[in-house]
């Protein structure tokens, strides 16, 4: 398979430069993969498409300010750096740029010293290994010199950092939001609760893996960049709890798809708490054995989120689907609108 099967065309106007004020007032595609069919509505409706016994499964990471600029300790050149996790006690991959000038010994001086960072090894694509050192909470000197690392295509400064983070993150470790749960407010998941669907939360930090685009002309020959992941042992037994009774497991977004499929494809369909790294890369064909539906936001072409989904409703569903989303001016990306990958039911009644 290639990879210019899953391009399109995008007017740059629909890139979202900035979210909405109102979480919930977002668009919402609803697509029924089965039938092919389609329906236009807002987020706040999500409540609609699910029924009594659902759950919705969250990612909980949450965004943490990574986003650095320093200067070379030797020649005072400026270097921008972006961390993505933590491999070792104070040792953090990261992408640095320009990767050039960062070679192995480099020292990057942060904020006149209060962190500095040590390149310890040169890996692929701008990617390094660096020591960091500095005094105090780690966290708190992040949250005084880092910025939230925004996606390349967003132009315009943020505000209000929290907008890009979801009302339920919780576990810092991310380098990048799971976009597709910025809709949510807590007073929709309260509704939704009251309606009687199940909200089930798992964690991925999102890292490199978001950041690495497809370089690679076969699908086959991608590999995805491991990220960690945590599955609760509460959690798992709702979801196989879930399963038994025949209510339906939606995933808020690929992070939460990608830990789901992880575990249960190690299970045998069934979910079990675990803690670990994931490099499932999924692209046409794939047989789900975890969820059953997904909401999702609209990914960047020749993606492997795009890919993703369309093995979950098919390519030419999904080329089909973006292509009315452009026509209807739908907002694409990190703070653009929703899609709601319908689960097979007895009868959708909804489309």
């Amino acid at each position: 398979m290639r990879m210019e099967d899953y391009d399109y065309d995008l007017p740059e106007k629909l890139i979202a430069q900035t979210p909405l004020k109102d979480r919930t007032a977002s668009k919402m595609l609803v697509l029924d993969p089965q039938t092919k069919n389609l329906k236009h509505d807002v987020f706040s409706n999500v409540g609609d498409y699910l029924s009594p016994g659902d759950c919705l499964v969250l990612n909980n990471s949450r965004v943490i300010p990574v986003r650095l600029f320093g200067v070379k300790a030797d020649t005072n050149a400026k270097i921008e750096i972006l961390l993505l996790h933590e491999i070792d006690s104070n040792v953090w991959e990261a992408l640095v740029k320009p990767a050039k000038k960062v070679k192995k010994g480099t020292k990057i001086i942060f904020g006149e010293g209060k962190l500095i960072a040590t390149c310890l090894e040169e890996n692929d694509e701008g990617a390094r290994l660096l020591q960091l050192e500095y005094e105090g909470i780690f966290l708190e000197t992040l949250e005084e010199l880092g910025e939230m690392p925004l996606p390349p295509y967003i132009k315009e400064q943020l505000d209000d950092d929290s907008r890009y983070q979801t009302v339920y993150a919780k576990e810092n470790g991310s380098a990048a939001a799971p976009t597709a749960g910025l809709h949510f407010t807590n007073e929709l998941l309260n509704e939704l609760e009251k309606k009687g669907i199940h909200i089930v939360n798992v964690t991925l930090h999102v890292g490199l893996g978001t950041f690495r685009p497809v370089t690679t002309d076969r699908i086959e020959d991608h590999h995805m960049h491991a990220e960690y992941y945590h599955l609760s042992k509460d959690s798992a037994e709702k979801l196989n709890e879930v399963k038994a009774i025949g209510g339906k497991v939606i995933a808020v977004g690929t992070t939460s798809t990608r830990v789901l499929e992880t575990i249960a494809k190690k299970n045998e369909g069934q979910f079990e708490s675990a803690s670990g790294w994931t490099d499932i890369f999924i692209y046409p064909p794939y047989t789900f054995q975890a969820i059953d539906g997904l909401i999702t936001n609209f990914h960047l072409p020749k993606s492997t989120l795009l890919l993703l989904i369309s093995a979950l409703a098919g390519r030419e569903t999904i080329l089909d689907a973006y292509s009315i989303a452009i026509k209807h001016e739908y907002r694409f990306f990190s703070f653009g609108d929703a899609m709601f990958i319908l689960p097979k039911r007895m009868n959708n009644k909804w489309l």
